[in-house]
């Protein structure tokens, strides 16, 4: 529960939520710059970033439904019509001060969850057709193969080699697993561009230094 200080603040995030934003925010970061795949496979920083990135994001599922009240998904699961109203008050400059996520704020941590969760699980998937990794291992291409074989059947029939010929089913499954991890860790960037963004613009509008409150846990209590 957010508990009143006698400075006039309240805590509002508790540690789980703080360390966890700055955990993924380092360990996205350091994925993403190091996706530049070696000759043997992706670059070890990208691998275990990924990882940090999947045990935050399991950690912060489990903590929407047992952690304190403004860490729970039902102190912010507003309607998409809510957040758009929100954000249309902000960019007015008149939008409601809300003390945990506002709707606009909540749409965007389901967003982000959803596209980190499928951009590490993508991501395990590729190393594991390499055989390494937690689903690496013997037969482990082929499995993963015939689990996307439907996804890249088109991709298969659309691109024959010269000769008339279709790449094997194992290369084009791993290549649109590849392919599919790129665009859902861009996505992600994309997000937390426009996160960056409403952060600062609702710091502006509400007079509240958010990312302060990240760090601290504690934002102005109610007027």
């Amino acid at each position: 529960m957010s508990t009143r200080q006698q400075t006039g603040h309240v805590t509002v995030w508790d540690p789980v939520v703080r360390y966890g934003h700055w955990a993924l925010v380092v360990a996205f970061a350091v994925a993403y710059l190091s996706a530049e795949e070696e000759a043997g496979g992706p670059d070890p920083w990208h691998v275990w970033g990924g990882y940090v990135v999947g045990a935050v994001v399991v950690l912060r599922l489990v903590w929407g439904f047992v952690g304190s009240r403004h860490a729970r998904f039902s102190d912010f699961a507003y309607s998409p019509l809510a957040g758009a109203r929100y954000l249309a008050d902000l960019v007015r400059g008149r939008a409601r001060r809300y003390l945990g996520h506002s709707p606009a704020g909540g749409m965007m941590v389901f967003l982000l969850l959803a596209s980190l969760a499928g951009t590490v699980a993508t991501g395990l998937v590729a190393y594991g057709d390499l055989g390494k990794g937690p689903l690496g291992g013997p037969g482990s291409s082929a499995g993963t193969s015939a689990g996307v074989e439907v996804v890249t059947q088109a991709f298969a029939n659309g691109d024959k080699d010269r000769h008339g010929t279709s790449p094997a089913a194992g290369d084009e499954a791993e290549s649109a697993i590849g392919e599919l991890h790129d665009v859902l860790a861009n996505i992600t960037l994309g997000l937390v561009v426009l996160h960056i963004l409403g952060v600062g613009l609702a710091s502006v509008v509400h007079r509240e230094n958010l990312t302060r409150a990240m760090i601290t846990g504690q934002k102005r209590a109610p007027d």
